[in-house]
């Protein structure tokens, strides 16, 4: 008696590792368990002022050059990016569920501002296609389209993390020594008269010492506060103990070693005006005549989509660095993001979405509640309206250590083992989209990441889609799961190397879907098998 032989068509993939979209779920998770179990939470808000307030004092002084220099690097005028960063930190907190994500005017976004803003050649008339944005985002978010957010395979997110802080370092290493040409808040890979690997070339020629010193401390402030007994002293984070020390660091230059000190260009700059009066007069406010400007619609179409998709990217990549493991509801942050883009619009203010860079630093400086967002927005308010001066001293070069610290954290070493671990299906996608974001921008690289990771899945259920059981005269080829267009390449090739005069049995039964095209396939070589002598026998179709 003859021993039945099993061939499983497409063997030798790494199915351990395979991307699944969020549609599927797999029988056993590959995940990495926590590294260490987060200190129980208390559900009250105000339990946690303690841990909130000082965590939102660091975004704040994160955020501040960040907004400035976004709102430079989109050719708008710099308060409209501190009203962005204001209207995100005090609205979107309290509709918001999210409770570690911070929002503001985002780098990302800079390109379509700039183009904007000088294809509509008025910043008003910008204002009015960001009130439009939110408009179409509140409704997006009552239509329940936040599920989009669900259809991005772990890798590509987790890859968007790790390339944010390979930015980070890369980014901000120049202003960490003194070299403040780059913008302060840029992401992009080209850089002024060059790229982001030339600027640290021409930063490493260029050092400001006195920055390079202040940066120093700060690093060691950073790194060993965590092992000293100081950590316990929960209402007092090691980034803003950075932040005193450098600032009062300059000072000390100033007085003792002038040729240390730091020009104005090296600090925070905020604008200035006599009083609260004339900072609000100074707002651009919308321009309502162009309401029927077809140009202002579609930039405001393209607003809504694309800083919806960001957010929502955001929102997913935050959950999952969130110490608690707290899910945040999509759909309630697009009309949170909608109700705050339209107050930003009629404030004269930019576009806002979730951005990660400051939402990890509120992670780090040990943020629990979405308090820590409010109290940088409303920090905001208050330094623009009353503490542009004293702000004004504090060194971009410790700003910038505090970012480098944050951008080690999310792209440390051990998160490349525990994705490799996972298999090359989890992996491969994932370097891809570090690659594809620190080389272009966000939104690029993650759609590479994602066509990368698409073509993993199809990769993946592609394999033992049938199997093949020769027994004597008798070949049966059994489907194991769906068939899809694109299995017909390895059927076809079975087909055609069938041998004559054999009793061929085509098994479907229990299968979930035979596409079309795969079923039409085998009905025609049903029909022409007779000329090989070829019986076919169909089950389940």
């Amino acid at each position: 008696m003859q021993l039945p032989t099993t061939i499983h068509a497409g063997a030798g993939a790494d199915h351990a590792g395979a991307v699944t979209l969020p549609s599927e779920t797999p029988a056993v998770s590959r995940e990495p368990p926590p590294a260490e179990s987060a200190p129980p939470l208390d559900p009250r808000l105000t339990a946690n002022l303690k841990y909130d307030i000082p965590a939102g004092l660091v975004v704040f002084l994160v955020a501040l050059p960040l907004c400035l220099g976004i709102a430079l690097a989109s050719g708008a005028p710099l308060l409209s990016g501190i009203v962005a960063g204001i209207v995100g930190g005090l609205i979107i907190p309290f509709v918001s569920r999210a409770q570690l994500s911070v929002s503001g005017p985002a780098a990302g976004l800079a390109a379509i501002v700039l183009a904007g803003i000088g294809n509509l050649r008025s910043f008003q008339a910008f204002a009015l296609a960001v009130v439009i944005g939110g408009v179409l985002q509140l409704a997006l978010g009552l239509l329940r389209a936040g599920a989009i957010s669900h259809f991005f395979p772990s890798s590509v997110i987790k890859g968007m993390l790790a390339a944010i802080g390979v930015l980070l370092i890369l980014k901000q290493f120049p202003h960490a020594i003194g070299f403040d040409k780059d913008n302060f808040a840029s992401e992009s890979f080209k850089a002024d008269g060059g790229n982001t690997f030339t600027m640290i070339g021409q930063a490493a020629q260029a050092i400001e010492w006195g920055a390079f010193l202040l940066s120093a401390v700060c690093l060691a402030i950073l790194v060993g506060w965590e092992k000293s007994r100081l950590a316990k002293i929960s209402w007092l984070p090691a980034p803003l103990v950075a932040v005193l020390v450098a600032t009062l660091g300059n000072e000390l230059f100033r007085a003792a070693i002038p040729s240390l000190a730091l020009e104005q260009k090296h600090l925070v700059s905020l604008p200035t005006g006599d009083g609260a009066q004339s900072l609000f007069s100074a707002l651009q406010l919308p321009d309502w005549s162009a309401i029927l400007r077809p140009e202002v619609w579609v930039l405001g179409v393209t607003l809504a989509i694309v800083a919806s998709l960001e957010t929502l990217l955001n929102l997913e990549a935050v959950d999952r660095i969130d110490p608690w493991h707290r899910k945040s509801p999509p759909n309630r942050e697009l009309v949170a993001q909608g109700l705050a883009n339209i107050a930003s619009g009629l404030a004269g203010g930019l576009p806002v979405t979730s951005v990660i860079v400051r939402s990890s630093a509120n992670t780090n400086a040990g943020a629990r509640t979405r308090v820590a967002a409010f109290t940088h927005g409303a920090l905001l308010l208050l330094a623009v309206v009353f503490a542009a001066g004293l702000l004004s001293r504090i060194p971009l070069a410790c700003l910038a250590t505090i970012l480098l610290v944050t951008g080690y954290k999310l792209a440390k070493p051990k998160i490349f083992a525990e994705m490799r671990q996972l298999g090359w299906n989890h992996f491969i996608p994932f370097v891809v989209t570090i690659v594809a974001i620190v080389l272009t921008d966000l939104l690029k690289g993650i759609a590479i990441g994602l066509g990368v990771g698409v073509l993993f899945v199809l990769r993946a259920q592609m394999s033992r889609v049938f199997d093949v059981i020769h027994e004597g005269a008798r070949v049966t080829i059994r489907f194991n799961k769906a068939a899809y267009f694109f299995t017909q390449g390895k059927l076809v090739t079975l087909l055609e190397r069938l041998p004559s005069d054999t009793h061929v049995v085509v098994d479907a039964q229990g299968v979930s879907y035979i596409d079309h095209d795969v079923a039409e396939l085998i009905r025609r070589f049903q029909q022409s098998a007779h000329r090989r002598n070829i019986h076919v026998e169909l089950r389940g179709f």
